[in-house]
């Protein structure tokens, strides 16, 4: 969660791990999209002396649908190379790290951009550097300074895009030790069946545990003039456009075969690429795709997610509520028993919220079931009533309408599974009272974006905080 160690093979190869997407409206430059698709899960900032880093043998992308097809008629590839300065030192750096063309540092990494369209191919650039991993206060003395100077531009003003890979904090927050320890909601916990255990210990931790707290990710992120990306050339201010919502998702591919040399750690990759990761919407591949159709699902494109919709359409965590919360979820039990679809879902991950739905909302890309973020770019970034909870906390600005840094997606998606928004399809039915307050316990409301238990958000881009720092890391944790 997000889709952190998601699916059984690809957790065991975090660099092509794809952990969270998020895509928004920039609150510094309105007229432009910023997207951020994370790698490499549940970093320790104290992981040397091999510093964590981009796959040289992973092509990742970002993705682009901008006609309600699945398909991507605008991708950005990123392709990275590691050099080692100095091979006879076991050390990532000599000395301090004051600039990113220190030749203190010895494994650095740079990487090209490439945007693939109906136009053709075009690299954007290349020998861009990332930053160094922010090892400590001797390394790494300015690490601001270290990532500013990786952010690189691309044409200015309002025409220019923004590029940046490297290290952040994780943004994203979850209690994962709660709901992977059979749906133990610490909010709840005292309503759960226990299945006739004692002596557990519930209720002794009634708040949250930011599972993700302290550990690091690796980030590609770009912002890009909004008229860029849409189908008509232009930026569409009226929400009912037809070309005002946008499907986004990244993948990780590698090549279709590897052969390994006699020379340890010199290996040949051929063939064509094969992906072996993607993501859209948070959690879906998480909560909703059985454990033997996780991979296949990494390798499949969202074109062809209606033959996952029946996953969404009767979620397995939905049935599992009233059972593990017995007399808690009674609406829900009792909905679930008529077999009928979850309508609500099907729309929110699949097709997108069609007009009339949500008053003065909609980012419906049309009839395709495809699991894709889906932004519509003619709402504005919201600049007051701010809600983590996004659009069931009231504002259009969040979650699903794209997906900003500090957006609670796991309360969101799992207020949605318990029944929160299944009145927008069907007005008869009442969400129990349990639907509402379903949370991660990490935030003390919806409003509050400085106490999330998460790492320091910046106003600008890259958006994600500052990485966590080595040398502190037992002292943070």
């Amino acid at each position: 969660m997000s889709s952190h160690r998601e699916a059984p093979e690809i957790s065991k190869d975090p660099v092509a791990d794809s952990t969270d997407l998020y895509a928004f409206l920039s609150p510094d430059h309105s007229d432009k999209v910023t997207i951020i698709a994370n790698y490499l899960p549940l970093e320790a900032p104290d992981g040397g002396p091999n510093f964590y880093e981009f796959g040289d043998d992973v092509l990742y992308e970002i993705n682009i649908d901008n006609n309600g097809d699945g398909v991507a008629e605008i991708t950005y590839q990123f392709a990275f190379t590691s050099e080692v300065t100095n091979p006879n030192t076991f050390l990532y750096n000599t000395g301090p790290i004051l600039n990113i063309t220190d030749t203190t540092w010895n494994r650095r990494q740079t990487y090209s951009v490439t945007r693939v369209d109906q136009s053709g191919t075009t690299v954007l650039g290349s020998g861009l550097p990332c930053p160094p991993c922010n090892i400590g206060p001797l390394s790494t003395p300015d690490y601001p300074k270290l990532a500013r100077q990786a952010i690189n531009s691309f044409g200015s003003g309002i025409t220019g895009t923004k590029v940046f890979a490297g290290q952040r904090a994780e943004g994203f927050y979850v209690d994962l030790g709660a709901i992977f320890d059979l749906g133990d909601l610490r909010p709840f916990e005292q309503d759960h069946n226990m299945f006739g255990l004692t002596g557990t210990g519930l209720g002794q931790m009634a708040q949250g545990v930011n599972s993700t707290a302290e550990v690091n990710v690796h980030s590609i992120a770009i912002q890009v003039p909004v008229k860029e990306l849409t189908s008509t050339g232009t930026h569409p201010h009226n929400v009912t456009d037809p070309g005002a919502t946008l499907g986004i998702w990244t993948t990780a591919s590698r090549q279709k075969a590897r052969i390994y040399e006699n020379t340890p750690g010199i290996n040949l990759d051929s063939g064509p690429f094969v992906q072996v990761s993607r993501l859209g919407n948070p959690l879906f591949n998480e909560v909703l795709i059985p454990l033997g159709t996780k991979d296949y699902w990494n390798s499949q494109n969202p074109s062809g997610d209606s033959q996952f919709a029946s996953n969404v359409a009767n979620p397995e965590l939905a049935g599992l509520l009233p059972v593990l919360y017995p007399g808690v979820f009674p609406n829900l039990a009792a909905h679930n028993t008529t077999g009928q679809p979850r309508a609500d879902l099907l729309a929110i991950l699949l097709t997108g919220i069609p007009a009339g739905v949500v008053p003065g909302f909609e980012n419906e890309t049309g009839p395709t079931q495809a699991d894709m973020l889906r932004l519509n770019v003619a709402i504005r970034p919201t600049t007051s009533n701010i809600s983590n909870l996004g659009l069931i906390g009231g504002d259009p600005g969040g979650y699903p309408n794209g997906r900003r840094v500090f957006d609670d997606v796991a309360t969101i998606e799992l207020r949605a599974i318990a029944g929160a928004t299944l009145p927008l399809v069907d007005p008869s039915y009442s969400p129990d009272a349990a639907a509402g307050a379903v949370s991660m316990g990490l935030t003390s409301g919806p409003a509050d974006l400085t106490a999330m238990g998460t790492e320091n958000y910046l106003p600008e881009f890259p958006f994600l905080g500052l990485p966590h720092s080595g040398f502190n890391a037992e002292v943070d944790r």
